[in-house]
């Protein structure tokens, strides 16, 4: 449950964002994880977060 309102509350404010501010967010986040994930560092999550976040807002119609 805890788990469930926390995910509510960061993912409520991405519905006053525009397009391009709500791809670059999740871009971002999905970077992290995976950033993460593969090198199971700090720098790697850093690193996946950047390139995430940057084709998240180039992607934005």
């Amino acid at each position: 449950m805890k788990k469930a309102v926390l995910a509510i509350a960061f993912i409520l404010p991405l519905a006053a964002c525009t397009t391009q501010e709500r791809n670059a967010t999740i871009g971002a986040g999905v970077g992290v994880a995976a950033g993460s994930a593969i090198t199971g560092d700090a720098t790697g999550a850093i690193a996946g977060g950047l390139v995430g976040g940057g084709i998240g807002a180039a992607t934005a119609r």
